[in-house]
């Protein structure tokens, strides 16, 4: 009786899913647009995999799943700003999202301001704040990159909101949290070029707001350091 009614579910969300316009489809997770009960809503979701065991891959999808909405529930508690999560389907793995509607990612915000000459460094403050907020409350974002990141309406207003935390776990190691900034610090200054400045800015801004950055610091620079004798090596 269960699985036929999970059966059903599924094939409802399917249906529902088709009326919806695809965004992008990753590895992982297949992303929509579309409405939910009104509202502008974004929906993630997480298809099977086909290389993996049916029993393994849907106890590793559900638990991902799970974390997923645990990290953003958590920031959100701790004031952080992500989507607000409107409903979560854990048969289907589907994650039904706010659409921040008129928002641009960081990374776009980020090359107009170049293009127009326009400083950085407020944006790089701000981002640090909010990252060092984040890792305080124990949450690491797994994916940290400049698209990972929206600015709302009026974007000069910095009201910056961090999104797709499916990579995304807790843990209270410096070693997780330094590896999340090395992570963004890679992605960072290969989108951004010559912004090395703007992201020493951020890392002091991360630094400054941040109660336990003082572990969380001395563990990305044995990142950085381990990061470069794997490229020595090749």
């Amino acid at each position: 009786m269960e699985n036929n009614a999970d059966s059903c579910s599924r094939e409802r969300t399917q249906r529902y899913l088709k009326g919806l316009q695809l965004m992008k489809q990753g590895a992982e997770a297949r992303v929509y647009r579309g409405s939910f009960l009104g509202k502008a809503a974004v929906v993630k979701e997480r298809f099977p995999k086909m290389y993996r065991h049916p029993a393994l891959d849907e106890k590793l999808t559900h638990r991902r799943t799970v974390q997923e909405v645990r990290s953003i529930l958590k920031c959100r508690k701790a004031g952080i700003a992500t989507p607000v999560v409107y409903f979560v389907d854990y048969v289907s793995n589907c994650i039904y999202l706010e659409d921040i509607e008129g928002s641009v990612t960081v990374r776009d915000f980020i090359m107009a301001a170049e293009e127009h000459g326009c400083s950085l460094y407020s944006l790089a403050e701000r981002i640090g704040q909010v990252l060092a907020r984040m890792h305080d409350e124990d949450v690491v974002h797994g994916d940290l990159t400049t698209s990972n990141m929206l600015l709302r309406l009026p974007h000069p207003d910095l009201n910056l909101v961090l999104i797709d935390f499916g990579l995304s776990f807790i843990s209270a190691l410096p070693e997780d949290k330094g590896v999340d900034l090395y992570v963004l610090e890679k992605a960072f200054l290969s989108t951004h070029p010559k912004t090395e400045d703007v992201f020493r800015a951020l890392l002091k801004s991360y630094t400054a707001a941040s109660k336990k950055s003082g572990p969380v610091v001395k563990k990305l620079d044995e990142v950085r350091l381990r990061g470069r004798k794997r490229s020595m090596v090749g």
